[in-house]
């Protein structure tokens, strides 16, 4: 007589959250103000507002864009500001700073705006395995968003999981 496998996993409360999943697609670009400086060194005013006025903007359309200045040069703030107020109306997201920067910004947008009364005392598994840049700072988001709710926290598979947190109620 053969014994019916049952799968515990699927029967379970056990919940998976999966950041990937929630992942906004568009393209990611870094914009980088450095060819706009004299000698990649120096802010001219008049120059930089000529560079920012012929510059294609409708390019970044639906795109999420981090505005960075790759060289050792002493930028003031509001050079920043006018190239983000140029790319804003094409934009997803613009922020001032890197790739891993713009992505934070994103996942903790994101994750302002989940409701998470699903995961209020069952155990939860924090997909680990991901194909797209999810930055560590989201899973730390993630954990502030679960820990007062979630019955217990583990970090990975539902076959191989890494406990990192059990309510004490």
């Amino acid at each position: 007589m053969e014994k019916e496998i049952i799968n515990r996993v699927a029967n379970s409360k056990l919940k998976t959250f999966d950041l990937e999943e929630i992942y906004p697609e568009g393209k990611r670009v870094l914009f980088d103000i450095k060819d706009w400086l004299f000698q990649e060194l120096i802010l001219k005013e008049t120059d930089f507002r000529e560079s920012v006025k012929k510059h294609n903007w409708s390019q970044y359309k639906n795109c999420f864009v981090a505005i960075t200045c790759s060289a050792d040069a002493i930028i003031p703030s509001w050079a920043f500001m006018l190239v983000a107020s140029e790319i804003n109306p094409f934009a997803k997201k613009v922020i001032i700073g890197d790739l891993e920067l713009l992505e934070t910004v994103i996942y903790q947008e994101l994750l302002t705006f989940i409701d998470f009364r699903d995961f209020t005392n069952v155990p939860v598994i924090i997909k680990g395995c991901a194909e797209k840049p999810i930055p560590n700072s989201a899973f730390a988001f993630l954990i502030n968003k679960l820990q007062p709710l979630a019955k217990s926290i583990m970090f990975g598979e539902a076959c191989s999981t890494v406990p990192l947190y059990k309510s004490k109620k």
